[in-house]
């Protein structure tokens, strides 16, 4: 859509702030992020001028050297996740049950889009010079958390996990380097889902990530149905998070055979070798035993367990972050000071 001069300003209703107010300094252009700029990306978006507030916290985010945009260009062409939680949800429409990840809905849809636009427009990410992705991927749809789900069954919603009272709305963003198959798990016990769903995260994280140091904020989406059913067996989230950090073990053999196959080490580096210069923990060599078992991942990982999508079907799906390029960092959404009136007045038509 066209960013004509109304429509840039209809957005800036929302946004309580000067037009040139900057955000930050994005890398690799060092342009500066203004308040205008997010208008206009925002309008060519497809975006509705009520969404203001999530895309300015969208762009602090950017803007912050935690999460490390200027790595967005890298080879392994990674996306951005973004997770939202809080009242804002609802009241701007998005999609949190059925397809919640699939285009469509104007709020979920738009919103992923903006991302990506702005990306290419502002920090300048262009194919062939700064994004150099081997393969890259389509933007994703925003995830929003079924809340109302996560209240049911006694669990907090991810922003909460994050310090934020359960009244904030709040985006938070990582990078996704790819994703797992909508792996669907069967069976009464909790325990039997997780086993699969350690299965699934043995396949998707590569031993050379702990080996090279990495501290990583992976996703994992659940259907309501499978949070019930670990919520009734006792698990919290962060049991859930600490299960999968404990099983998820691979052969000390396989470990090495893996982090040198992909040329990640030079040759003849071994665990014992990498303990030794404090690279890794010391539970990763606790004997010489080749068929013992090794954790995949380092002690901080973060694991974002998110309760989203329909809520009728048994599954999961996991997302591998991609180290300090786009690692996870959350903002709250600042409402302006007559943010209910201006939703009272506002004759659009807000999505489901």
């Amino acid at each position: 859509m066209p960013p004509t001069i109304e429509k840039v300003e209809e957005f800036l209703r929302f946004a309580d702030r000067s037009a040139d107010e900057v955000l930050g300094t994005l890398h690799p252009s060092q342009a500066d992020a203004t308040i205008w700029k997010v208008a206009v990306n925002g309008v060519m978006a497809g975006c509705r001028p009520e969404y203001m507030p999530v895309l300015v916290a969208i762009v602090e985010v950017m803007a912050d050297p935690e999460y490390g945009i200027k790595h967005g260009g890298s080879t392994p062409g990674w996306e951005a996740m973004i997770i939202l939680n809080g009242p804002i949800r609802k009241q701007l429409g998005f999609n949190d049950k059925q397809g919640a990840q699939r285009p469509g809905n104007q709020a979920n849809t738009s919103i992923g889009r903006f991302y990506r636009l702005f990306a290419r427009n502002v920090p300048r990410f262009l194919p062939g010079t700064t994004d150099m992705a081997t393969f890259g991927q389509m933007f994703r749809a925003v995830v929003a958390e079924n809340e109302q789900a996560c209240a049911e069954i006694g669990w907090d919603p991810l922003h909460v996990m994050r310090g934020y009272k359960p009244e904030d709305n709040v985006v938070t963003i990582t990078s996704v380097r790819t994703g797992s198959d909508p792996f669907s798990s069967g069976g009464e016990s909790a325990e039997r889902h997780l086993d699969y769903i350690v299965d699934w995260v043995k396949r998707m994280i590569e031993p050379y990530q702990s080996s090279r140091g990495y501290i990583e904020s992976h996703v994992l989406l659940l259907t309501p149905v499978i949070a019930s059913l670990l919520a009734k067996a006792g698990y919290s989230k962060r049991d859930v998070a600490n299960h999968l950090m404990k099983n998820a073990t691979v052969p000390a053999r396989y470990y090495e055979w893996q982090m040198m196959l992909g040329d990640h080490h030079t040759p003849g580096t071994t665990l014992s070798g990498l303990v030794e210069k404090g690279e890794l923990p010391g539970e990763w060599h606790l004997s010489d035993n080749p068929d013992r078992l090794v954790p995949l991942m380092l002690p901080q990982t973060q694991w974002l367990i998110v309760v989203s999508g329909d809520p009728l079907r048994n599954r999961s799906a996991i997302y591998r972050q991609n180290f300090k390029q786009g690692y996870a960092t959350s903002r709250k959404v600042e409402l302006p000071r007559m943010w209910e009136a201006l939703m009272r007045t506002s004759e659009r038509q807000l999505g489901n």
